[in-house]
């Protein structure tokens, strides 16, 4: 089900890639993270993220692209960190995704709270790996 988990951060620079397939694919779904990133800075910039006016925002972007049989979905957190998940269900449901991105923002959180880690840098936190590698198989890595 998810082929890949990102972390992209505020500058769009790239804070933590896994991939749950092949070394031949990493590449490829690297590309297409960082591509589907064009979208999200297209909708928070549009204020697509709120559902009416004076509503709090919505973290979670949806469907921002789709590359071959991957569906590439984000979720903006509130310091313009971006997670992207590729999937390859393509019956995956809204709810599933919504209650994933938030595992994985709680362990983000948790990562970037360690008063070792120094802002900007790839995370290398192996904790935070087994983190998102956890909520992956949860749902299905493939």
């Amino acid at each position: 089900m998810i082929v890949a988990a990102a972390v992209i951060g505020p500058q769009n620079q790239p804070l933590y890639l896994a991939t749950f397939v092949g070394e031949d694919d990493a590449a490829r779904l690297s590309t297409a993270v960082h591509c589907s990133l064009d979208a999200v800075e297209e909708r928070v910039g549009a204020g697509l993220r709120g559902t009416a006016p004076g509503d709090a925002p919505d973290a979670y972007m949806g469907l921002l692209a789709t590359e071959g049989e991957l569906r590439l979905y984000g979720y903006a957190t509130n310091t313009r960190s971006k997670l992207v998940l590729a999937v390859d269900d393509p019956v995956i449901k809204d709810d599933e995704l919504r209650a994933i991105f938030r595992r994985m923002h709680a362990a983000l959180v948790d990562a970037l709270s360690n008063p070792f880690y120094q802002q900007g840098t790839p995370l290398t936190s192996p904790r935070f790996d087994a983190s998102v590698r956890t909520i992956a198989t949860a749902l299905g890595a493939s």
